[in-house]
């Protein structure tokens, strides 16, 4: 039998009894906080609300903008939250034969490759039903080529192509990267023989009416003389007004090359219109071109449109003044 006072016995009973507790109450704490961060852990953050000031955007057309996703409707192209950073894809092109003869038929390779990876591009995206347009412009201007080269498996386009005669070729590569931007890049093919000499194009300006396979097309400017970097609207009225249809996607094209091939570019209609028959001239469809000349001098436009399944390609030479 235990020597200890009953006193000293009771309070070793209480000090036990009172450590247990405090044991036990710690080790539901413990749980309780493994559960919680547990939980924590494994809970998914709520998604990130929207940004309002995002603004979705036209590829293309960038003054096309919409508070959210959804199309073009000047090119059908699907708009995109933002615009990446402009940046040149430069286009390799291997031409064969090596050495370009006139009326010979050239294959050429066309390559893309990514700036910031050196890389090959491989993806694409359609652009008015094609991957890859091609723009072929004499130094002269008389010649002039919309075509579009096939897409090969290794991300590489293919054309065959007769150049007429010995001359500089402006070649214009318009495509479009997947998670860049839209391209249009100029190149140069030199195509020897008797007779050749560089020299920019001689223009003489040039509005009157245009008859082309199975269409009439005439142009108004406003202003009616287009001033160097100012905005130049450009309505082109076509005849017979029945069976205008879209060519690839847009009610018209058109190629505006400077008088030296300097400056190119290749855009697609603002509006299109039906305006009420006049007394003189009868219907018309009415095609309007908004344009910005970069420089003075004269620009030769060539502008398509398709009416009753037949592509029609009409020329007119505008003169560009400087400010004055």
């Amino acid at each position: 039998m235990s020597n200890r006072s009953l006193p000293s016995r009771l309070a070793a009973r209480k000090t036990a009894s009172r450590d247990h507790g405090e044991r036990f109450t710690l080790a539901v704490l413990n749980t309780a906080l493994f559960f919680a961060l547990t939980l924590a852990a494994n809970a998914q953050p709520p998604p990130p609300p929207a940004d309002p000031e995002v603004e979705w955007i036209c590829p293309m057309d960038k003054d096309i903008r919409s508070n959210g996703p959804g199309f073009c409707p000047r090119c059908g192209m699907k708009l995109v939250p933002g615009i990446p950073e402009a940046i040149e894809f430069p286009v390799q092109i291997i031409p064969y034969p090596r050495v370009l003869k006139p009326g010979q038929d050239t294959q050429l390779d066309f390559r893309i490759f990514d700036p910031r990876t050196g890389k090959q591009v491989r993806d694409f995206e359609i652009v008015h039903d094609k991957f890859f347009h091609l723009f072929v412009v004499s130094q002269d201007t008389t010649f002039f080529a919309h075509q579009h080269p096939e897409l090969l498996p290794d991300g590489s386009f293919r054309f065959h192509l007769k150049f007429p005669k010995p001359a500089a070729y402006r070649i214009l590569c318009d495509f479009y990267p997947t998670g860049a931007t839209p391209q249009l890049i100029s190149n140069t093919l030199i195509v020897p023989g008797q007779g050749f000499h560089l020299s920019p194009a001689s223009l003489t300006p040039n509005l009157a009416p245009q008859h082309a396979a199975n269409l009439d097309v005439e142009l108004v400017t406003e202003p009616a003389q287009p001033i160097a970097g100012a905005l130049t609207l450009m309505f082109f009225r076509l005849k017979p007004d029945d069976g205008i249809e879209q060519y690839l996607s847009a009610w018209g094209h058109m190629m505006a090359a400077s008088w030296d091939l300097i400056d190119m570019i290749h855009t697609h209609p603002i509006y299109v219109t039906d305006p009420a028959p006049s007394s003189e001239g009868g219907a018309y469809k009415q095609v309007q071109f908004n344009l910005i000349f970069p420089r003075a001098g004269i620009y030769r436009l060539w502008v398509q449109f398709q009416r009753k399944g037949v592509v029609n390609t009409v020329t007119f030479d505008v003169p560009v003044s400087e400010l004055k």
